[in-house]
């Protein structure tokens, strides 16, 4: 599973530098290619734009492409790309310093600077200068300088916390993967209960309509009158604005759906499950339609009872609760490294130099008699004795933060625990209510059944059948309304206890197998 994971994420830095056109066309192909052979009816759409995947994509198929194509994944990993780049910044601080470099000047007119004249002859005036020229036409200088940190506390201390700043920016993907996870399962859950709903009140005005047929026949047999008619015709218009909310229902979910997923808005795409279908006790699917709901449903276990033993154990698989971790592991590099500025710094600098001087026409660094060269090493030794207030007040206000971090840490942890809690408690309501909904629905359905036979025959009014049709679909809405609740609250659990489907729990696994660009 991880290397998977790592395989979607080598593809995001792959597309990073791919046009556009590729891009889509890539994520096309990836969608398709995960679709069955046997269920392939069209060939790969050639232009973007009018993408339509008739095939329907199931969950499975829509967290993979979630995986890929994420905006904030893709931040995710490019955060670990930076991660790099610090620890080689970091480790810039111990490696030598090599520098070279190169002056020439040419005096267009020679320096001149006045010496008295006694300088020259004892016996002049000692009042008087005589203007004598300095330097020559030409004049070279270069050299190579080396310098070495032989030991700093800072440079050995950031090079550790540059380690760790990758670790926490790779848990931090994992904690990112974790929530694209759960968002493209809520999500996706919402675009089955938005279906749910349109197809609910597309059941409700076919029952009307068939009924209407039915009236229309009595009403000119002279056995129902004109006013039963028109309930009929009444329910029927107030259900078409209902079917017209539903729809554009559905497209709004499948946005929502679609930019969770990284894929343009635009396209059209279809969804398998079916809501009132779905059994959440069953371990296995009802349909193939339900196979994927039901595989990513227990691809993790259930763990509903009040544990707190559980509860404390599984804290370790959260992004947030790691990432804190090791935040508070970076906190104590750093109050190391205030700490080092206590300590001494040793460094080497060795220079060699050439210089030449040289009249008239100007030949590169001059003549072996007009050049000399020169050599130095250099150590040097500098150990802090004052510098005011502020080495003390920087290890106090990493201290500070240090509790800081350390409260968050406890509040986090209160958070993921009601988290859980809260997931368990809405599992268990799920339980405790799906074979009353169950119930519910059977007999909304049969007291249909019932009121219209009752009708039909001359017994019934039509009334009852209004009322019986509401009540059916109040319960399928019911039983939707907690399958989707169910579906929801084990997406939270599953992030709550940090064992998100698809997402590895090691990281020193995922740290080894990612590959930067």
């Amino acid at each position: 599973m991880i290397q998977e994971f790592n395989s979607q994420k080598r593809i995001i830095r792959q597309k990073e530098n791919t046009s556009p056109t590729l891009l889509w066309l890539g994520t096309l192909f990836f969608i398709l290619s995960m679709i069955p052979l046997s269920s392939m009816a069209q060939n790969t759409p050639a232009a973007v734009d009018s993408i339509d995947i008739n095939q329907e994509i199931n969950l499975e198929q829509a967290i993979q492409i979630a995986l890929v194509n994420n905006t904030q994944l893709k931040q995710a990993v490019l955060s670990i790309d930076e991660a790099d780049q610090q620890i080689r910044t970091a480790w810039s601080q111990v490696m030598p310093d090599i520098a070279l470099s190169a002056d020439y000047t040419r005096n267009l007119e020679v320096p001149v600077n006045f010496l008295p004249e006694i300088v020259f002859d004892p016996n002049g005036d000692p009042d008087a200068l005589i203007p004598v020229a300095f330097g020559t036409d030409n004049n070279w200088s270069g050299g190579l300088a080396i310098s070495q940190t032989l030991f700093s506390g800072q440079a050995f201390v950031g090079i550790s916390s540059a380690d760790l700043y990758k670790t926490a920016q790779t848990e931090g993907l994992r904690a990112t993967s974790q929530g694209v996870v759960t968002q493209t399962r809520l999500t996706y859950y919402q675009v089955l209960l938005a279906k749910e709903q349109l197809r609910l009140i597309e059941a409700q005005i076919e029952r009307i309509n068939s009924n209407l047929d039915d009236t229309r026949k009595q009403a000119e047999q002279g056995f129902a009158d004109d006013y039963a008619v028109l309930q009929l015709e009444v329910q029927q218009s107030n259900l078409e604005p209902q079917l017209t909310s539903a729809e554009f229902a559905i497209d709004n979910a499948i946005r929502e759906l679609l930019d969770v997923m990284g894929l343009p808005v635009h396209l059209t795409i279809g969804v398998t499950g079916n809501l009132n279908s779905f059994d959440i006790h069953s371990s296995t699917a009802e349909n193939e339609e339900n196979e994927s709901l039901k595989t990513i449903d227990r691809l993790t276990q259930t763990h509903i009872e009040n544990d707190p033993n559980f509860t404390q154990d599984v804290l370790e698989y959260r992004g947030d609760v790691r990432v804190l971790d090791i935040q508070k592991q970076l906190q104590e590099k750093q109050l190391s490294a205030q700490r080092s500025n206590y300590l001494p710094t040793l460094s080497a600098n060795y220079n060699l130099n050439w210089s030449a001087s040289q009249a008239g026409r100007p030949v590169f660094f001059g003549t072996e008699d007009s050049r000399a060269r020169s050599q130095t090493l250099l150590l040097n030794l500098r150990f802090p004795i004052f510098q005011g207030f502020s080495r003390d007040a920087a290890v106090q206000t990493a201290r500070i933060e240090m509790k800081d971090l350390e409260v968050q840490e406890y509040q986090t942890q209160q958070t993921a625990t009601k988290e859980i809690l809260a997931a368990q408690q809405s599992i268990l309501e799920a339980y405790e209510t799906s074979e009353a909904r169950n119930k519910a629905l059977e007999q909304a359905e049969i007291g249909y059944e019932r009121a219209l036979v009752r009708y039909q025959s001359g017994v019934g009014t039509q009334q009852e059948v209004t009322d019986a049709d509401l009540q059916l679909r109040e319960a399928e809405i019911n039983y939707a309304q907690m399958v989707l609740n169910y579906l929801s609250a084990k997406a939270e659990y599953d992030q709550a206890i940090g064992q998100v489907p698809f997402i590895g729990q090691n990281t020193e696994s995922i740290n080894n197998n990612i590959e930067l660009n």
